[in-house]
C-alpha cells in the first residue's frame, strides 16, 4: 500500500526550550525519523541551518521538547499542514511530504521571528500551481549579452540548489524551464544522432546536470517542466537535413511554418527521449504560436499531436503537461477569428486525454505586463473570449502569466497588489500563476557592481518579490508581519520602515504600466520610464505622449478625457488625484528611510538606495503627469500661463531625475538591457542601461519645451 494513504508518524525530539520560554539562548534538538521522504529531510535540513547560525545545538541528551509530526492524506489536501502547540507538545500534520516539510520551514521561520515561540496554525494551498517562468540561457528566444553572460551559471548545480532552497522557503512549487528547442542538450536519440554537436562525453555530463536539477527541485517538492517553442529544431539538424530557416533558434521567431515529415519524425524521438530518460522531470509544455506562420489553427493543432502528443504516448511513462493559448503573435487572428481560435483550442483541450492531472492552459495576463493593473484587461493579442472557462473545462485549469520586462534592477515588494490579483482572478477555473520574464535570467548577478554584497546570484536580490509571490499565492492571508519580521532578521531594527517603505514605491511601476497600457515586451520598461515612442523607438516615455495617452487600468483618467470633462465630478481616479496620490506615498517612503546608516552594510545600502530611487522616479512621473496637463490645456488654449506652467514643471520633474541618477551612480553601472538590444540599430547610446544615460532624454526633453517659447 503507498505509505501516503497511512499516516504515517514522524517523530522529531527537541532538545531545549522555545526561545523566550526559559531565558535559553540555543535550541537544543535531537531528530528521530521512521520515514525518509527527500521532502520532510529537506525541511529538516534548513533547521539545522538554526545550528549554523549558532541559534541550535543537534544532541541526544536531555530532551525537554518534543515535536510529532505525521501525514494524514485524508484530512488535509495535498502540501496543507497544522501545527500545534499544546503545553510544549507541538504536533505536525502534512496532507502529503510536502506539507510536513512547509510546516518545518514554518517553524523554523517562527523560531528567528522576534518572539521566537511556535504558534499553532493550520494553512492549505489556495493555488495549486505556483510557478516560476525561467528562460534557460541555451537556445533562448531573446538573444543578446544580457542572456549570453548566464551559461556557466546555469550549469552550476549549486546555484540550482540555493534556487531551489528559495522557491521551496517560499513555498513555489512549479520550475517552468523555458528555450526555443532544449532537446538537443538533453538527449542524442538512436535515429537522429546528427542532430547534437556534442560528444558522447560532453552529452555524458549534460545529463548528469539534468538529472541533478530535475531531482534536487522533486526533493524540494518542486514540479519541473520544460517549454519550448514549437517548430524549431537544433541549427545541427536544420543543418543536416536543411529544413526551413525558421526552425533554427536565434533566428526569426516568425515566418512560414515547416511542416514537413521528417521535422515531425524527430519531434516525436526527442520528446519520447527526454521523457524517458529523465525520470524525474515532471512534464512538458508547448507554445502555439511563433514558427507556426502560413498554418491554419486546425494545421497547427494537427501539428501538436503528430509531432509532441505522438511523442508523449510512444513514452514509457505519463507526465503533466501546460499547453501555452495560442498567442496570435504573427497578427493572424483578431475579432470573430480569434474566438474560432480559442474555441479550436478548447476542442484541443477536452480531448486531450494522455496526461496526469489537469492540463494548465497559460494567458499572459495583461500581455507582457503583468505588473500593472490587477484588472483583466488584455492578453497576449489583445482580444478575449470566455471559450476557455463556459463551460468549465474538466480536463484542464488555466494560470495567468504574469510576465515582467519592466524592472530588472530595483527591488519590489507589494502585498496587497498580489492579494487583490488573487481575489479578483483566482476563479474556479483558475488554478495558478507564472512569475516571469523573457528579457531577464536571474542567475548571474551582473547588476550588484558594489564588492561585500552578501548575493551570490541575481535572484537573491529580489528576494522580497519571490517570498511575497510564493507565500500570498500558497495563503492570501499571510499577515504582513512574515514579511516585517524577513526585513528585520536581515537588518535588525530595521523590519517596520524598510517594509513599509518598500511597499510604497514598490506601487510606482504597477502605476506607470497601468497607465501607459503597453503591450509585447519592449513597448514598455518602467524603471527606466522608457517605451515604444510615436515611430517605434525604444524612448524615453514622453511628455507629449502622456498628454494623449488612454490609461489601461479601467479606474484611471486620461489627461484627455480628464480635460473634457474638468469641471465635472470625477467617478474615476483624476491625472491630478493620481499625481497627488504618487508623490504622498513617496515622500511619505523617504521619510521612513531618511534616517537610516548605511554605512558598512551594503546589502542595507542598496535596499534603501532602491527604495529612493523608486521613490524619485514616482514623483519624476507625477511631475511630468502633471507638466502634460498643462502641456495639453496650452495646445487646446495657446495660453501662455500653462505653457509657463508646463516648463517649470518639466524642470522640476527634471530635479527629480537628477536625484535618481545621483542615488544610483555610486552603486549600479551600466548594465545590457534587452530592451536596447533590440533597438540597438537606431540607440546612439547602445544597448547598455543606467539612469545617468536616459538623463541625456531627460534633458533633450525639457530644451525642445523651452524652445517653443523662442519659436
Amino acid at each position: 500500500m503507498d505509505k501516503l494513504l497511512n499516516k504515517t508518524l514522524l517523530t522529531i525530539v527537541f532538545l531545549g526550550l522555545v526561545f523566550g520560554s526559559c531565558n535559553r539562548d540555543v535550541i537544543r534538538i535531537k531528530v528521530d525519523i521512521a520515514d525518509n521522504y527527500p521532502q520532510v529531510l529537506h525541511g529538516l535540513e534548513t533547521l539545522k541551518y538554526l545550528e549554523n547560525d549558532g541559534l541550535a545545538v543537534f544532541t541526544d541528551r536531555n530532551p525537554d521538547f518534543i515535536i510529532q509530526a505525521e501525514i494524514d492524506t485524508f484530512l488535509l489536501k495535498p502540501e496543507a499542514f497544522q501545527i500545534s502547540n499544546v503545553n510544549g507538545m507541538v504536533t505536525i500534520t502534512g496532507g502529503d511530504p510536502v506539507g510536513v516539510m512547509y510546516a518545518l520551514l514554518d517553524i523554523k521561520e517562527q523560531l528567528l521571528s522576534a518572539d521566537g515561540v511556535i504558534n499553532s496554525k493550520e494553512e492549505e494551498p489556495r493555488l495549486t500551481f505556483r510557478a516560476l517562468k525561467y528562460n534557460l540561457p541555451w537556445h533562448t528566444y531573446r538573444s543578446g549579452e544580457s542572456m549570453d553572460l548566464h551559461d556557466e551559471t546555469c550549469r552550476d548545480t549549486l546555484y540550482w540548489r540555493s534556487f531551489l532552497d528559495m522557491m521551496a522557503e517560499n513555498r513555489l512549487n512549479v520550475l517552468t524551464l523555458w528555450s526555443m528547442h532544449p532537446f538537443n542538450y538533453m538527449v542524442k536519440t538512436e535515429k537522429y544522432p546528427e542532430a547534437t554537436s556534442f560528444t558522447d562525453d560532453e552529452m555524458a555530463e549534460w545529463q548528469q546536470f539534468w538529472h541533478a536539477l530535475f531531482r534536487m527541485a522533486k526533493d524540494r517538492g518542486i514540479e519541473t517542466y520544460l517549454v519550448n517553442w514549437n517548430i524549431f529544431v537544433s541549427p545541427e539538424f536544420a543543418k543536416a537535413h536543411n529544413v526551413s530557416p525558421i526552425s533554427i533558434p536565434k533566428g526569426s521567431h516568425f515566418g512560414d511554418a515547416d511542416t514537413s515529415e521528417i521535422i515531425k519524425d524527430y519531434m516525436r524521438e526527442v520528446v519520447r527521449d527526454v521523457i524517458d530518460t529523465y525520470p524525474d522531470l515532471t512534464g512538458l509544455g508547448i507554445t502555439l504560436g511563433e514558427g507556426m506562420g502560413g498554418i491554419t489553427p486546425e494545421e497547427r493543432a494537427e501539428w501538436l499531436h503528430d509531432a509532441i502528443i505522438a511523442g508523449v504516448r510512444q513514452a514509457s511513462r505519463r507526465i503533466k503537461f501546460i499547453h501555452r493559448a495560442p498567442l496570435t503573435a504573427d497578427r493572424t487572428f483578431s475579432g470573430t477569428a480569434s474566438r474560432f481560435a480559442e474555441e479550436l483550442t478548447r476542442e484541443t483541450l477536452d480531448t486531450l486525454t494522455c496526461f496526469d492531472g489537469f492540463i494548465k492552459t497559460e494567458l499572459k495576463f495583461n500581455w507582457s505586463h503583468g505588473f500593472s493593473t490587477p484588472h483583466l484587461v488584455k492578453v497576449h493579442g489583445g482580444e478575449l473570449t470566455d471559450a476557455y472557462w463556459n463551460p468549465m473545462p474538466t480536463n484542464y485549469r488555466m494560470a495567468w502569466m504574469i510576465r515582467n520586462e519592466d524592472f530588472f534592477i530595483l527591488r519590489w515588494g507589494q502585498p496587497e497588489f498580489i492579494r487583490q490579483h488573487i481575489a479578483l482572478n483566482a476563479h474556479p477555473y483558475v488554478n495558478g500563476y507564472y512569475i516571469g520574464s523573457e528579457s531577464y535570467i536571474p542567475a548571474k548577478d551582473y547588476i550588484t557592481s558594489l564588492p561585500d554584497a552578501s548575493y551570490d546570484y541575481a535572484f537573491e536580490r529580489q528576494w522580497m518579490l519571490y517570498k511575497m509571490w510564493g507565500r500570498l499565492m500558497y495563503n492570501p492571508e499571510t499577515p504582513d508581519d512574515v514579511f516585517v519580521q524577513a526585513f528585520e532578521k536581515r537588518f535588525p531594527g530595521l523590519g517596520n520602515p524598510l517594509y513599509e517603505a518598500q511597499t510604497r514605491v514598490s506601487r510606482i511601476p504597477l502605476i506607470i504600466a497601468s497607465y501607459w497600457d503597453a503591450w509585447w515586451d519592449f513597448t514598455l520598461y518602467s524603471e527606466g520610464m522608457q517605451g515604444f515612442n510615436d515611430i517605434r523607438e525604444v524612448k524615453l516615455l514622453s511628455m507629449k505622449t502622456m498628454g494623449t495617452k488612454v490609461p489601461m487600468a479601467p479606474d484611471y483618467m486620461g489627461i484627455p478625457e480628464f480635460l473634457e470633462n474638468e469641471n465635472v465630478q470625477a467617478e474615476r481616479i483624476t491625472p491630478f488625484e493620481l499625481a497627488d496620490s504618487i508623490d504622498s506615498f513617496c515622500l511619505k517612503a523617504l521619510e521612513l528611510v531618511a534616517n537610516i546608516n548605511t554605512e558598512n552594510n551594503v546589502d542595507l545600502l542598496y535596499e534603501v538606495s532602491d527604495i529612493k530611487t523608486w521613490a524619485n522616479l514616482g514623483m519624476y512621473f507625477s511631475t511630468k503627469l502633471r507638466a502634460a496637463i498643462e502641456y495639453q490645456k496650452f495646445l487646446n488654449t495657446n495660453d501662455q500661463s500653462h505653457y509657463q506652467q508646463a516648463v517649470q514643471l518639466l524642470e522640476l520633474a527634471t530635479t527629480k531625475w537628477d536625484n535618481v541618477v545621483e542615488i544610483t551612480t555610486p552603486v549600479y553601472e551600466p548594465v545590457p538591457l534587452m530592451h536596447f538590444t533590440l533597438a540597438r540599430t537606431f540607440r546612439e547610446t547602445g544597448d547598455k542601461f543606467h539612469w545617468s544615460i536616459v538623463a541625456k532624454e531627460v534633458e533633450a526633453e525639457l530644451e525642445w519645451l523651452k524652445s517653443l517659447e523662442a519659436n
